[in-house]
């Protein structure tokens, strides 16, 4: 992902610069969505692993989260 990473920061460095070929305008819209979707991925695999705790102690993780998690351990 890094390699995505610095494309874009390459690209987005080139547009301000001087301006983007179309090519490299459809490269930098391809890579962007591939970086959202990772990233989008990466959050939805930390909130199925979270258990959300009150002050006192007290599992209060949402029940849709709770069927969630569960039918990812039980394909």
């Amino acid at each position: 992902m890094i390699p995505t990473l610095t494309r874009i920061n390459e690209l987005a460095r080139k547009a301000k610069a001087g301006g983007l070929t179309e090519m490299e305008q459809a490269e930098q819209i391809r890579l962007r969505q591939e970086y959202l979707q990772t990233f989008r991925g990466s959050v939805n695999d930390i909130l199925l692993n979270a258990t959300i705790y009150d002050p006192n102690g007290d599992d209060v993780t949402p029940d849709k989260l709770k069927q969630e998690q569960a039918s990812r351990q039980n394909p």
